[in-house]
């Protein structure tokens, strides 16, 4: 513990950090310097610091990240179509790395030797923040609290606070039953009555969307325009990243879009019960395959969906910095380039129905496809050559009896 000095914290003012950063001072007898990100998590981050400068802390860091955060961490992905296990659009997940790059970023500039956060030993969190740490500075020391100390319950983390004098509430607005975490992609609930999987999620949990029954009757038409696989603007209004998932959280939410109820398999071995609130990024994957459908090659397309699986569970698991996501990812950007043109959507009750797309990259053709006469621009009679030759295995299989029902 000596060889410590300065450790930077990830900080968010809260309960559990508060107690943190007084614990790291006098357990570890080192200078603290606290960063809290602004990821459009809705709620103010400015309180963070006067928290801070009254434990003492002189190097305070209060960054918006808002923008880097959908540039180069949630576009990136959506390109890919990223869903792990069939329906989680990784919200958390996808913060994580960009936390552990600015942590790493402020630890070079103030001469920290150690990072610290408040992920617990038995979440993914802790496997996301210090796996990105190591990739990005190996030789840097991390220290997680609760893998360290005795303080394993809400009440002792009171008791603490009170015994220090850390400017905790004990009383005041009801507490969520939940464990929150939130940012512009999304909000994910835990604990609580969820713990039951029998037990249906309660209605008032939800913050950023309408119920389905209590969405408008009357369906929501919107446009995306797409450049380079990312959405460039709403309705022709061109926007910022940002901005982009701004509007569509907003859009979604009101037409109760976005709701996820799942239970995930953990990556340290657990099952995990979680509730999730993604309406822009639920809009964002119907509209990006979509835009796809007419630009990408079929066997491009197929292929980026073989590899998708991969690339969540990289993302899930922490591996956003490891050299395999990084090729993959030149990989997936390179399809992207063809990935242009518009997206209409209807929003109608928690649904998102595509009811049209162009592009001057299509490669549609009507000519080919019609059911009408075609002019000639596809032979009908060069199919059963096709079929002869793809079914000539199984053809020479049932010569010698091989294929048979019984």
């Amino acid at each position: 513990m000596a060889d410590v000095k300065k450790v930077v914290l990830a900080y968010s003012g809260g309960l559990d950090t508060s107690v943190i950063l007084k614990w790291l001072q006098d357990t570890y007898n080192c200078e603290v310097v606290t960063f809290t990100a602004d990821l459009g998590q809705g709620e103010e981050v400015e309180p963070a610091r006067a928290k801070a400068q009254a434990l003492g802390v002189k190097e305070i860091f209060i960054d918006d990240l808002r923008e880097e955060f959908v540039r180069d961490f949630v576009f990136p992905m959506f390109r890919a179509n990223t869903v792990y296990e069939g329906e989680y659009l990784l919200g958390t997940s996808i913060a994580r790395p960009l936390i552990a790059k600015r942590l790493i970023e402020i630890a070079n500039a103030t001469g920290a030797d150690a990072i610290s956060h408040g992920a617990t030993g038995k979440g993914n969190d802790q496997v996301r923040f210090e796996l990105g740490a190591y990739a990005l500075k190996p030789g840097v020391k991390v220290i997680a609290p609760w893998r360290e100390w005795d303080l394993l319950s809400r009440e002792k983390l009171m008791d603490y606070a009170e015994k220090h004098g850390i400017p905790i509430e004990r009383h005041g607005k009801k507490k969520s039953p939940y464990s929150m975490d939130a940012n512009l992609l999304h909000i994910s609930y835990e604990g609580g009555v969820l713990e039951d999987t029998w037990s249906e999620h309660e209605e008032d949990m939800w913050r950023w969307t309408k119920s389905p029954e209590a969405a408008p009757d009357v369906p929501s038409y919107i446009e995306l325009t797409y450049r380079k696989g990312d959405i460039a603007a709403i309705d022709g209004k061109e926007m910022t990243p940002a901005q982009v998932l701004a509007e569509l959280n907003r859009i979604g939410g009101e037409n109760g879009i976005g709701r996820l109820d799942i239970v995930e398999n953990r990556y340290v071995g657990m099952k995990s019960r979680g509730c999730y609130e993604t309406p822009g990024g639920t809009i964002m994957l119907k509209a990006h395959r979509a835009i796809e459908s007419i630009t990408l090659d079929r066997e491009v397309a197929h292929l980026k969906d073989e590899l998708m699986p991969k690339y969540a569970s990289l993302i899930y698991n922490g591996y956003w910095w490891s050299p395999e996501r990084l090729m993959l990812q030149q990989m997936i950007d390179a399809s992207q380039v063809s990935v242009n043109g518009l997206v209409r959507l209807k929003l109608y009750k928690g649904n998102v129905i595509v009811v049209g797309r162009k592009s001057d990259d299509s490669l549609f053709d009507a000519n080919i496809a019609t059911f009408e006469e075609d002019g000639g621009a596809y032979n009908q009679a060069d199919a059963a050559g096709f079929i002869k030759l793809n079914a000539l295995r199984m053809r020479i299989a049932a010569s010698k009896g091989r294929n048979t029902l019984v």
